[in-house]
C-alpha cells in the first residue's frame, strides 16, 4: 500500500528569504513605474559643455601646431643634412679616385728596393730626379689620405645625425597624429551635443553670438576708449607700431573667415594661425603657436596699457591669442564652428599682452 506523506513545510528562514525577495521586487516595479524620465540639458547646459569642449580642442589644437611646426623644420634639417651627405660622399669618392691615380703611377714606377734600382740603373742622375718626384707623390697621397680620412670622420657625423632627425621626426609625426584626433574627438563630441537641441535652439545660440559680435565691433570702431593714452582725435585706442597697425589691418581684412583648427590662412585660421598669417602680411615672422607668440615681444601687464595691434595672450597656459581692438575688445579666430570676428577681451581670462 503506497504510503502518504503530508509535504515538508519551508523553514522559517526560507520563508523570510523569499518574503523580502518579493517585497524587493515589488518596490523594484514600483520604482520604475513612478520614475521619471531622464530630463533634456538645457540649452544653456549644453552651450556650457560644447564651449569646454572647444576649449580642450583649441589646447589639442595649439600642440598640433607645434608639433606640425617642429615636423616641418626636421624635414627641412634632414634634407639639408642628406644633401650636405650626397656631396660629402661625392667629394670623398673623388678623392679616393685621386689616391687611385697616385698609387697607380707608383706602381708604374716599379716596386723593387729603391736602392738597387739606383745601382741597377744605367743613368743614376736620371734615376734620381725620378726619386725625388716619387718622393713628392708620397707626400701628395699622404696629404691625400688624410684628407679622405677627415672626409670619412665628417661624413659618418653627418650620417648619424641625419639618423637622429629621421628618428626625431617619426616620433613627431606619432605625436602630430595622436594630437589629430584627440582635436577631432573633442571636435566630434561638441557636435553630437549641439546636434541634441533642436533647429531652433542652435539658432538661438548663434544669433546671440553673432549680435554680441555686432556690439563688439561698434564698440571697438565707434566708441571713445576711457583707458589711459586714449586717442580723442579717433576716439578709439591709440595705435601700435607701423607693423602692428599693419598687422591689424590684415586681420580685419579676414572678418567672417572660418575658423578651422590648424589653418594658417589666406581663407582659414585657427587663433595663432591669423596672428601669425597677418603678422607675415606684415612684412615679419612670428613664431607660429600661441605659447611661442606669448614670449616673442614686449609683455604688457595691463590691459589699459595696450594698442590697438598688440597681441593678447588668453588663458593659464597661454592657449589663445588675438589682436587688441581698442576699448577692450579683440579681433580673433575664437574657435570652430565660428569665424574671425570682434569679441570682449572679457570673455576669457585675459594674461597679458604682447608687443611686437
Amino acid at each position: 500500500m503506497a504510503s502518504h506523506r503530508r509535504p515538508k513545510q519551508p523553514g522559517r528562514a526560507r520563508v523570510t528569504v523569499l518574503t523580502a525577495t518579493a517585497a524587493a521586487a515589488v518596490a523594484l516595479t514600483s520604482q520604475s513605474a513612478n520614475a521619471a524620465p531622464s530630463e533634456k540639458p538645457s540649452k544653456d547646459e549644453v552651450k556650457s559643455k560644447v564651449d569646454k569642449l572647444y576649449e580642450e580642442a583649441e589646447k589639442a589644437t595649439e600642440k598640433y601646431n607645434g608639433a606640425k611646426e617642429k615636423q616641418q623644420k626636421l624635414e627641412k634639417q634632414v634634407d639639408t643634412l642628406q644633401d650636405k651627405v650626397a656631396r660629402g660622399q661625392d667629394d670623398l669618392n673623388e678623392l679616393r679616385s685621386g689616391v687611385g691615380s697616385l698609387a697607380s703611377a707608383q706602381y708604374r714606377s716599379g716596386g723593387i728596393d729603391p736602392s738597387l734600382q739606383l745601382f741597377l740603373s744605367s743613368d743614376p742622375d736620371n734615376y734620381l730626379d725620378k726619386a725625388s718626384a716619387l718622393d713628392q707623390l708620397s707626400s701628395k697621397q699622404a696629404e691625400a689620405l688624410k684628407k679622405i680620412q677627415a672626409k670619412q670622420r665628417t661624413l659618418a657625423q653627418q650620417r648619424k645625425e641625419a639618423a637622429d632627425k629621421l628618428e626625431d621626426l617619426a616620433t613627431t609625426r606619432t605625436e602630430l597624429g595622436k594630437k589629430k584626433r584627440e582635436v577631432q574627438g573633442k571636435l566630434g563630441e561638441a557636435q553630437r551635443l549641439l546636434n541634441s537641441l533642436s533647429a531652433k535652439e542652435r539658432a538661438a545660440l548663434k544669433a546671440k553670438e553673432d549680435r554680441a559680435s555686432r556690439a563688439s565691433e561698434r564698440k571697438a570702431l565707434d566708441k571713445p576708449d576711457t583707458s589711459a593714452g586714449t586717442d580723442t582725435s579717433t576716439g578709439t585706442a591709440p595705435k601700435g607700431s607701423g607693423r602692428a597697425s599693419s598687422a591689424y589691418a590684415a586681420a580685419q581684412s579676414k572678418i567672417g573667415s572660418p575658423y578651422v583648427y590648424g589653418a594658417s590662412g589666406p581663407s582659414s585660421f585657427d587663433c595663432s594661425g591669423l596672428t601669425s598669417w597677418a603678422y607675415a602680411q606684415a612684412g615679419m615672422t612670428i613664431p607660429r603657436t600661441s605659447q611661442a607668440q606669448a614670449n616673442f615681444g614686449t609683455r604688457i601687464a595691463s590691459q589699459s596699457d595696450l594698442k590697438v595691434g598688440d597681441l593678447v595672450i588668453f588663458y593659464g597656459d597661454l592657449h589663445h591669442v588675438g589682436f587688441y581692438a581698442g576699448n577692450g575688445q579683440v579681433l580673433h579666430a575664437p574657435r570652430s564652428g565660428t569665424v574671425v570676428r570682434y569679441e570682449s577681451i572679457n570673455n576669457m581670462p585675459f594674461q597679458f599682452g604682447v608687443r611686437i
